[in-house]
């Protein structure tokens, strides 16, 4: 990962999401993905559930079977050393199960190198686009 200090908040965010969900999906070790954007001691607290490293480790493999399609709209980003406030929202794609879009509120604390190392996300399904490609309503 590109360190943090190497971009502005934005696109560092959307970067490591980026990076992450392509690594996946594209079958790179589950293991090497991990080290490379994850340090050993992270937890990830995600509505309220904490996940660790295996968890988080066992999460890749059901992305890499499902996903075929991502974007990440970064709407605002803010940091201060390696700490990161940011507001984004996640598209996605699946095999079997057609669009998803999540609305993320992330507050994080990412490493020098650009891992993370913990962070705490809010999250909530938002509606998915219409079938020509048009916000659903409401949306």
């Amino acid at each position: 990962m590109k360190p943090l200090a190497d971009t502005t908040p934005e696109q560092f965010i959307a970067d490591f999401f980026t990076s992450l969900t392509e690594s996946t999906v594209r079958g790179d070790a589950p293991e090497s993905v991990m080290e490379r954007h994850y340090t050993p001691d992270v937890v990830q607290i995600s509505d309220g559930v904490p996940i660790d490293h295996d968890r988080l480790l066992a999460h890749l493999r059901p992305v890499r079977k499902n996903v075929v399609g991502w974007r990440f709209d970064v709407h605002e980003a803010v940091a201060d050393g390696g700490r990161i406030a940011a507001r984004l929202t996640m598209h996605a794609r699946t095999r079997k199960g057609g669009p998803t879009v999540t609305e993320v509120h992330l507050f994080g604390e990412f490493t020098e190198d650009g891992r993370l190392r913990r962070s705490h996300q809010l999250t909530r399904s938002l509606p998915a686009p219409g079938a020509d490609g048009a916000p659903a309503a409401g949306a």
